[in-house]
């Protein structure tokens, strides 16, 4: 009974918070030059009900473009309505539809995992409208951002364009990188899972988490039981904690492999150098771009953060202060692009070439026919055993005779953690030499820039089935200081294919490749050295992988009583991209 009570207590109350927001915005409405329908909704082919936003021009019966945001972020709805206004404004009708589960919708709610059908339904809904001339447009950032790329899997036919910022790639980005679960959107799935808007006491609620992370890194119980820690059942995470490998349950997500080939529609896409999900983004175009490579998919992207790419970049990042021209209007160039695609108009003029990105240092834009067209070559570098002051030698020069350096990571000692790997501050005036070992160039005789994703080849043996991998990349500038410049974090068992784990051989010399690392571009002054941190990835904030070949989620401190030996080879390499003028 009592339950009976809590239940028809929460429904009443939510019942009048929705009644008061759709009061509000019919007040409004009466008040407004806008025909706005904030109570519509769509029947999905599986039979769930969708939420949806509309706003048009009053007593405006001519057909339209539409411009449409498919989210699972339900905030104040006043706040989404202006973002339809300012559609309407531009000479569009705009939607809003919210996830499967969310603001009016009776369904449960289960991020990523129904968009790309959800999104085609509902396109397929709003191209048979009278409103609406049978084009539609997308846009948006981060889970907006995915649900563009999900409504690509299958291409609906009035699906024009679509302009995604900052775009997620469930399984590999978030909440996974590289096979490695990381930790932020554990709380993430609580704040916009916990009920139809979203829980911003859950969300904002940085204590609770810390206390559990830092209780599971203390007590080493197993990954997989973070829930228990935090003492309130986590559905969402144990869903995806089940999911090691990229499989079809994240490949059904977004356009996987062949399925880049169908997408024949122009893209404008925003990203940024310090945007933690970068590979997620960069992912979509280049399978685009290597798939479809007649599709004009376009890329700005610059020294951004995740949420200051959504605003036209930040002035100032992780205390770095950046280039002035970075700095851009990302509305306008996104409406410029619908009214280029959707109404014959002009091209943005920033669009020079497809991939049009601004060089730190140099406070310039440049531009390229594609990503792999960034740079005109390789600056080679072996990982080498000699030493180089406080530091060893990285030279471009491979080693006459194999030899290797010796690490031992014991995963039971909790006083001792590396994530030096994460780019705040940009800039340090120290990098840490106590775990893991850094190889530094000679100094640069010219000037030269940065330009792609750096890429290479571990060499290792070690007295385990796996482990996972940290790789940073920094310029030593001539004023010593180290500017961050890229990361990799990675699972050696999953380095050749990641919807298939293969571990290693204990002590046998094994071939580690990495490529998804952070593309950057930066001009290196005449003096600057380059310098790699290596080291095994050992911190509270991912799962900790053992090494036993179990499923890392599943492995605790008790599987920590022999530790890790490594043998790194000095035959191992990193292959940088350079630009020469």
């Amino acid at each position: 009974m009592k339950i009976l009570l809590n239940f028809i207590i929460l429904f009443v109350g939510l019942f009048y918070c929705q009644a008061q927001q759709t009061r509000k915005v019919k007040t409004e409405d009466l008040k407004s030059t806008y025909n706005i329908q904030d109570s519509v909704f769509v029947r999905t082919r599986d039979g769930a009900t969708l939420s949806l936003m509309v706003v048009r021009n009053k007593g405006d019966e001519t057909p339209k473009p539409v411009i449409l945001q498919s989210t699972i972020y339900v905030r104040d709805t006043g706040r989404d309505i202006i973002s339809l206004k300012k559609s309407v404004d531009h000479g569009y009708v705009g939607v809003i539809v919210y996830a499967r589960g969310k603001r009016f919708s009776p369904d449960e709610i289960f991020p990523y995992e129904n968009d790309a059908n959800d999104t085609y339904d509902v396109i397929d809904w709003i191209s048979k409208q009278k409103w609406c001339n049978g084009s539609v447009g997308m846009y948006g950032g981060s889970y907006n951002g995915f649900t563009q790329w999900a409504a690509c899997k299958v291409l609906h036919p009035a699906l024009k364009t679509i302009v995604p910022s900052v775009a997620a790639r469930p399984g590999q980005g978030l909440p996974v990188e590289n096979n490695i679960f990381v930790n932020p959107n554990y709380e993430w799935s609580f704040y916009v899972g916990n009920n139809k808007y979203l829980d911003t006491i859950a969300g904002n609620d940085r204590k609770r988490f810390r206390k559990m992370q830092d209780k599971w890194w203390e007590t080493g119980v197993a990954y997989k039981k973070l829930d228990s820690i935090d003492g309130v059942p986590n559905k969402w995470f144990q869903r995806w904690v089940s999911h090691p490998s990229f499989d079809s349950y994240w490949q059904k997500m977004t356009p996987y492999k062949k399925d880049f080939a169908q997408i024949n529609i122009p893209v404008l896409a925003f990203d940024g150098y310090y945007n933690d999900g970068q590979s997620s983004g960069l992912y979509y175009i280049r399978e685009l771009q290597k798939y479809s490579p007649q599709t004009p998919a376009y890329l700005i992207i610059g020294p951004y953060g995740h949420f200051g790419t959504q605003s036209g970049g930040e002035s100032v990042l992780y205390e770095y202060k950046v280039d002035p021209v970075a700095l851009f209007d990302i509305n306008t160039i996104t409406y410029q692009w619908f009214d280029y695609i959707l109404k014959n108009g002009t091209k943005p003029e920033i669009l020079k070439d497809k991939i049009n990105y601004e060089v730190m240092g140099a406070n310039e834009w440049r531009s390229a026919p594609s990503i792999d067209t960034m740079n005109n070559g390789f600056l080679t570098l072996y990982l080498t055993h000699d030493k180089s002051g406080k530091f060893y030698s990285m030279n471009s020069g491979k080693p006459s005779k194999r030899s290797y350096l010796s690490q031992e990571v014991n995963f039971a000692d909790r006083t001792q953690t590396n994530n030096d790997y994460y780019p705040e501050p940009i800039i340090r005036k120290e990098i840490d030499t106590t775990n893991g070992f850094n190889f530094i160039s000679e100094p640069l005789q010219e000037s030269m820039i940065i330009n792609g994703s750096f890429l290479g080849e571990i060499k290792a043996s070690i007295n385990k089935l796996d482990m996972d991998i940290g790789v940073t990349l920094y310029e030593v500038m001539p004023n010593g200081e180290y500017f961050h410049l890229s990361y990799f974090i990675g699972r050696a068992s999953y380095s050749t294919d990641i919807t298939k784990r293969k571990l290693l051989k204990p002590n046998t010399i094994e071939t580690i490749p990495f490529s998804n690392t952070h593309l950057v571009s930066k001009r290196l002054s005449k003096g600057s050295r380059l310098l790699i941190y290596l080291n095994v990835n050992k911190n509270p904030f991912s799962e900790l992988n053992y090494g036993t070949g179990k499923t890392v989620s599943e492995e605790t401190i008790q599987d920590a009583k022999e530790p890790l030996k490594v043998k790194w080879y000095n035959d191992s390499f990193v292959k940088i991209p350079i630009l020469k003028n």
